[in-house]
Formats: structure tokens, C-alpha cells, sequence
């Protein structure tokens, strides 16, 4: 009995997981290898760091997983005058009701999207530490917790390192895999083209999973 139970569970998460697939592939073409393994990704817990030099749609392909998991998305540009606090949020007094409120961040969302993650100083980089090991963010001595699932997709350019800071090793240790998207093939292109014409965008998406379900 429990075999059957388990091929049924089996089938199901494939079929879930190719559907989550296909919705991604409708924007993002011609890249299925790097969907799936990003898609596994972020059914398996992990981060994803993406290497690869801009315009070859490694932002849309976070959004799109995003949107096809209902999942909420923020984009975070790091840059070198980016603060800690503009990441993980800060906490603010508020006047009228004598009370100290915190602000979340943007890093409070299901997938968040670290753009040029390395053009951030160390320590704004260092901001992500916990909160991508434990899925919460310690300010001022109070943990708040993010929302679950949680998925870090951090990009940096490879052949433009002027101004930047490598990451360092407890940073990468914190991401499960390590891709790069590549240029799409003469179909793809094709393909790409036609969309510009009338094809689907990540705002047409719908989803096809559900937040809960990826935890499962």
C-alpha cells in the first residue's frame, strides 16, 4: 500500500513540477535545462547564484518561477552605496504612538532577486548571511522570520569585475548551485523575436502551484 502511495506521490510532483516548467517556458525560452535546475532549487530549500553577463533574462527568470508559484518577487539592485538596512529593513519610532516599529525590507518576500550581488560592499553582502542560512532577519535583538518558501536567486557579471567585491566563501557556501544561462540557440531567437510581437509576458503568467505546495 505504501508503495502504491509513494509512486502516486512520485507522479504527482512530476506532473506539478513540469507544469511549473512549461508556465516558466512560455516567456523564458529555450533554456529548459536551466529552468528545471532552478526550479529544483527552490523546491530543495536552496539559493541559486547566477553568472552570466546582463540581458539574457536571469531577472525574468526569477519572476517567472515567482509568478508561477503565486510566490511574492522582490528585486534588490545592490550598488556600492547600498546600506544593510536598505536590505533587511530597519526599525523606526513612530511619533504619535511612542512605539519603535520595524520596517521590513525587500528581502522580505518569497524569491527575492540580489542584482549584481558582488557591487555591494562586504557588509551590505554580509546582510544576506543569516537571513539566507535561517530564513529570518535579527534587528535591533528581534528575529522577524521571511516568508516560506524563500529563494535568493543573486546574479553578478563575470567579465565586468571593475568596482566590484567578490563574494566570500561563507557567502557561497550559502548558495545550493551555481549557473549560468547562456545565449539562446537561432530557435530560441526566433522565438523571442515572435514574442516581441504580441507573446506572453511575466505579468500574464499564471500559477500553477502554490507556495505551500513547493514546502511539501
Amino acid at each position: 500500500m505504501s508503495d502504491s502511495r509513494d509512486e502516486g506521490a512520485g507522479r504527482d510532483f512530476a506532473a506539478a513540477f513540469q507544469s511549473v516548467v512549461d508556465n516558466v517556458e512560455l516567456v523564458v525560452r529555450g533554456k529548459t535545462e536551466v529552468v528545471r535546475q532552478a526550479l529544483t532549487c527552490l523546491l530543495a530549500g536552496g539559493h541559486l547564484l547566477v553568472e552570466d553577463v546582463p540581458g539574457l533574462g536571469k531577472t525574468s527568470l526569477a519572476r517567472c518561477l515567482a509568478a508561477s508559484v503565486d510566490a511574492t518577487c522582490h528585486r534588490i539592485q545592490f550598488t556600492p552605496d547600498l546600506l544593510p538596512s536598505d536590505v533587511t529593513g530597519v526599525t523606526v519610532y513612530h511619533q504619535g504612538s511612542g512605539e519603535f516599529r520595524f520596517h521590513q525590507g525587500p528581502v522580505f518576500a518569497h524569491v527575492v532577486v540580489a542584482d549584481e550581488v558582488n557591487r555591494a560592499s562586504p557588509k551590505t553582502q554580509s546582510a544576506l548571511l543569516e537571513v539566507m542560512g535561517e530564513g529570518q532577519v535579527t534587528v535591533d535583538g528581534a528575529a522577524h522570520p521571511v516568508p516560506r518558501p524563500f529563494f535568493v536567486v543573486a546574479t553578478q557579471n563575470p567579465v565586468d569585475m571593475d568596482g566590484t567585491y567578490p563574494l566570500p566563501e561563507a557567502q557561497l557556501d550559502r548558495f545550493l548551485m551555481r549557473l549560468r544561462v547562456g545565449y539562446p540557440d537561432r530557435a530560441a531567437e526566433v522565438a523571442i523575436l515572435r514574442d516581441r510581437r504580441g507573446g506572453l509576458r511575466v505579468e500574464d503568467l499564471r500559477p500553477v502551484l502554490t507556495p505551500t505546495r513547493c514546502l511539501r
